[in-house]
């Protein structure tokens, strides 16, 4: 028999709900693999193994005795470490929040929990789901389980190398900038951002309430499906619930492509990114392999990356700075490098830039119908390379390259990552599939078909368990401060005026975004009419 832990999801809930695996079987070779390997990937931030095997004694009992809860029912599923879970450590990854318990579940993790399906660890994040791998926070980065010295994406980190290397069938993540489709491509496994609302957002650490999706990865798009149905659905504590009736994805996922019309976003790297060549390949491939399926494939075109990524990152930066202010203020360097070169730059954002993203925003999403009427799904590399290595990472890139999975961020609609192969020294490659807000039943029906037909798709990572490997860890450089006295001067005012402790090394983070921050208020800085509202306006629901 197939080891457990190289079953999907799917498999194991086949495995489990005909009898011939039992949970206990599951979530003890879930939990053998954990301790047999954390040690190397630094996935797992708390285990909640006791918890864990209490609870598949009980499905165990519940499925032979004809009670099932569902396909998830005794199945291990892993927490991004901004899912509350009641009585367990949620601290976001940051040592501001190292006490921080929560006395409920998040409603995504209940809704799981009610599905059967049986939280077996908290899983790393980047800080507060924002920044980069850091090694100054309180846990290590999650390290990529096809080559431990590479990144494995972010923010959800964990989430994405618990399942490429079999811990879990599934985990949680959250996806405000990519933190779902990332992590997704650079690990080799599939990653669904849902539509905006239609997933529970109430008890999960906000980053930015514009943008934060919650959402699952795992080894397939079908894997994907299953979780979807058991989260999805209108949630009254969550002020961005949608009201709208669960897709049931799992139910969709055979549905013919012939006659589906996909768009293909050649201009994100022949225009707007520079994509390795080995990416572009596999996108290409993915295209035919569509069309070889019965869909038509036409190139297809949207605003710029650049655009949209201005628009995110003025509007989620002085939301994500808004939300951790007090500490910000107070104890600023309780918080690790990356997150600060981040956040802090939010401090050089104006009121003005702030409205002027959001009604930019509505402009974009006005200029997205066309494209939906036109095109079924849409096309795109979800990474622009294979995973860099964890020494390579630049807290300025964030400022001076505008990421390829932002856009669909912005247009809130679903998307889809899943390996589409492998680059020439073994790491994953992504390929994204986007619908049309609500269409999410569809770009699962799609990446599933898509799957199949990458016979590469079958690869696992393998990781020989041994002792961790003295390594020293790497070291973040010193800021690349460029900006001329007057400029310094004027960091040091708006610093001042908004009651911020600017030291010499606080100064030189600001330093560094400020060109490029000041850049994206100027290009969001329109001549909008009167009639250009911002996107964040009340809407009366029946």
């Amino acid at each position: 028999m197939t080891e457990i832990w190289r079953l999907s999801l799917a498999e194991q809930s086949l495995e489990a709900q005909s009898g011939r695996l039992s949970p206990v079987e599951i979530i003890a070779a879930a939990l053998t693999r954990i301790e047999s390997l954390d040690g190397l990937l630094d996935a797992v931030v708390t285990p909640m193994a006791d918890a864990a095997r209490a609870a598949a004694a009980v499905a165990e009992t519940e499925i032979a005795a004809g009670r099932s809860l569902g396909p998830l029912h005794g199945l291990p599923v892993g927490l991004k470490d901004i899912f509350d879970v009641a009585g367990v450590l949620t601290a976001g990854g940051s040592k501001t929040a190292i006490d921080r318990v929560p006395k409920a579940d998040a409603v995504s993790v209940a809704k799981l929990r009610a599905g059967g399906a049986i939280p077996i660890a908290k899983l790393t994040t980047h800080e507060f789901a924002h920044g980069g791998p850091s090694f100054d926070l309180p846990w290590p980065p999650a390290r990529n389980p096809w080559n431990r010295e590479h990144f494995t994406g972010g923010s959800s980190s964990g989430s994405g190398a618990a399942v490429a290397a079999g811990y879990v069938g599934a985990a949680m993540g959250s996806d405000t900038g990519g933190s779902i489709r990332g992590p997704a491509a650079f690990s080799g496994v599939a990653g669904f951002m849902p539509t905006y609302g239609l997933v529970s957002r109430a008890g999960v650490i906000p980053n930015s309430f514009t943008f934060d999706h919650c959402g699952p990865l795992a080894w397939t798009a079908a894997d994907c499906a299953l979780m979807l149905d058991a989260l999805a659905g209108p949630c009254a504590v969550d002020p961005a619930s949608a009201h709208a009736a669960p897709p049931m994805a799992a139910a969709g996922l055979g549905r013919s492509l012939k006659g589906l019309r996909v768009g293909l976003l050649r201009h994100f790297w022949e225009e707007d990114l520079t994509v390795a060549p080995e990416t572009v390949a596999a996108t290409e491939r993915a295209a035919e392999a569509l069309g070889s399926l019965g869909a038509t494939v036409e190139v297809a075109r949207i605003a710029p990356v650049q655009d949209w990524y201005d628009v995110k990152i003025v509007i989620a930066e002085s939301e994500l700075f808004n939300v951790h202010r007090r500490n910000l203020m107070t104890r600023p360097h309780d918080f690790g490098q990356d997150f600060l070169a981040r956040s802090l730059g939010a401090l050089l954002f104006t009121g003005q830039d702030y409205v002027a993203a959001q009604r930019r925003r509505r402009q974009l999403l006005a200029g997205m119908r066309p494209t939906y009427e036109r095109f079924d799904v849409l096309l795109a590399p979800s990474a622009v390379g294979p995973a860099p290595r964890l020494d390579a990472h630049r807290t300025k890139t964030f400022w001076t390259k505008p990421s390829i999975l932002t856009p669909f961020d912005v247009t809130a609609g679903p998307a889809l990552s899943i390996c589409s192969g492998f680059s020439p020294a073994g790491l994953p490659l992504g390929v994204q599939i986007v619908g049309r807000p609500f269409d999410d039943a569809r770009v699962l029906a799609v990446g599933h078909a898509l799957e199949a037909s990458i016979a590469e798709r079958q690869r696992r990572p393998e990781i020989a368990p041994g002792p961790r490997p003295s390594e020293p860890a790497p070291s973040m450089p010193a800021p690349e401060v460029t900006v001329s006295p007057a400029e310094s001067r004027r960091i040091e005012a708006i610093a001042a005026a908004a009651g911020f402790p600017l030291d010499a090394s606080l100064f030189g983070l600001i330093a560094e975004a400020a060109p490029y921050a000041w850049a994206m208020g100027r290009r969001l800085d329109r001549d909008f009419q009167y009639a250009d509202e911002p996107m964040n306006v009340f809407v009366h629901r029946n």
